[in-house]
């Protein structure tokens, strides 16, 4: 009698690489530093981040699926009837194409590319993670810069927190730390491993103390609106212990460590005198806001063309705007820098898209607002609330930071991957909230055959 050869376990299919690999590489190549007394705009992250449209492109030609679900493609198509009617209304036909490619790399083509390119769950805690590795890095060299005196020039002294972007971006720092802190604080209150609470806990905590020295206001203000909504979402259990560790944290910083200086004390107590005794910054600020709305009043429906601000500043602004900032230190000599947006990104789509414009892309904004919040609650009792409070944070951050920020200089291809990783979770990571995570607590894998369609769930 013959016998039958055993049976053999099957080979394992060796795993193929993570697709989101190459959107980490355009937050990687954010640590590069900025050549001192550059312009600010496009650099190796932002080419990277055009690859990666490509490299999504293709793969989807290989794969032959359906990109994006009918809610998606709407979602993220929304702003590009604005953009292409601003454009046609562009001064110049070079402002037109410029302003159109950039605003559909950021708002459009990035996060459609960022939300196709990540799988799963795991792909999603990569990315935030890089997040907060490069806010790390760059929060490092801030503390550096502060604790040796070569930041950026603030009040005469060279203090200011800039990281790797130099005194000619003095937001990139700021931003960059502020993702990686609401990235931390949403990984750190969801439901995951302890390990990853706790290392989540002290990054965000690590984090705060280069956004102090940010000197930023805006950034300040964003993040407590959003860690704040993020303690609130995650329950109120979570939110006292989070409370409680925050205020331990800020007692260490002002008295332990001495952070507290007197122009850090100054620029927090400067939040509140917008109104009575603004300094120069924000005389400037309000000026090019009241700057912008006169456009939009002349052009209600569609403003004054996509670029246009520089060009209409002047016949809309009053004789209190300053000709421009200072900037100096970081490695950089003394620069007058132009003042060439109103710094409120409602504001300056306002006059150069007009309402249409505005309404496109703020509902394309909020309606990602409106589906992360609903995979938040669908996910109560299940796994991934650490991507939905990451989702959700990063959105609530960005549209907060928008009523003192607008795009503008290396940071921003960070605002279109951020912008990415809240759609996923918005119009396909929440809508399998239930059911994604096994009797064991972990995730499960799923082979995503289109972003809006089936799945097969496979165990891990």
């Amino acid at each position: 009698m013959t016998l039958a050869p055993p049976l053999l376990p099957p080979r394992a299919r060796p795993q193929s690489p993570s697709p989101v690999l190459p959107v980490v590489a355009v937050v990687a190549l954010l640590a590069l530093p900025v050549a001192p007394g550059g312009e600010g705009g496009a650099g190796p992250a932002d080419a990277c981040s055009a690859l990666v449209v490509l490299f999504c492109a293709v793969r989807l030609l290989r794969q032959r699926r359906r990109p994006l679900s009918r809610t998606a493609a709407v979602v993220l198509g929304l702003p590009v009837a604005g953009l292409a009617l601003a454009a046609m209304g562009a001064s110049s036909p070079g402002a037109g194409i410029g302003g159109l490619g950039r605003y559909l790399q950021v708002f459009v083509l990035v996060p459609a590319a960022v939300l196709l390119l990540i799988r799963d769950r795991s792909d999603f805690r990569l990315l935030a993670w890089s997040f907060v590795a490069l806010a790390g890095w760059q929060g490092a060299v801030g503390v550096h810069q502060y604790a040796t005196g070569t930041g950026a020039s603030y009040q005469g002294e060279e203090i200011r927190a800039v990281g790797t972007f130099g005194a000619q971006d003095v937001m990139g720092m700021a931003t960059v730390v502020s993702f990686g802190l609401v990235c931390a604080a949403g990984l750190a209150l969801g439901r995951s491993t302890a390990r990853q609470r706790a290392v989540a806990t002290a990054c965000a905590l690590g984090l705060l103390l280069p956004l102090a020295l940010s000197f930023s206001r805006g950034a300040w203000i964003a993040t407590a609106v959003t860690c704040s909504a993020q303690l609130v979402l995650a329950g109120p259990r979570r939110a006292l212990k989070a409370g409680a560790v925050a205020v331990a944290a800020g007692v260490v910083l002002v008295g332990g460590l001495g952070v507290g200086t007197a122009l850090l004390q100054e620029r927090i107590g400067s939040i509140t005198q917008v109104a009575d005794a603004p300094d120069q910054s924000v005389t400037d600020r309000y000026t090019m806001w009241a700057a912008a709305a006169g456009m939009w009043r002349e052009h209600p429906l569609t403003g004054v063309g996509l670029k246009g601000f520089p060009e209409h500043r002047d016949a809309h602004a009053s004789l209190a705007l300053s000709a421009g900032s200072d900037t100096e230190g970081a490695g950089a000599g003394f620069r007058r820098q132009p003042l060439l947006s109103p710094h409120n990104m409602y504001l300056l789509v306002l006059g150069e898209q007009g309402l249409i414009g505005l309404l496109a892309l703020a509902g394309s904004w909020l309606a990602l607002l409106v589906c992360a919040l609903r995979g938040l609650f669908r996910s109560r009792g299940a796994g991934g609330s650490d991507c939905a409070l990451v989702a959700c944070g990063l959105l609530v951050w960005q549209l907060t930071d928008f009523l003192y920020a607008d795009i503008g200089g290396p940071s921003t291809v960070l605002t279109a991957v951020a912008l990415g990783l809240a759609a996923w979770w918005a119009l396909a990571g929440g809508g399998r909230a239930r059911g994604a995570e096994g009797p064991a607590g972990h995730e499960g894998r799923a082979r995503t055959l289109g972003s809006g369609g089936r799945e097969e769930a496979l165990g891990r």
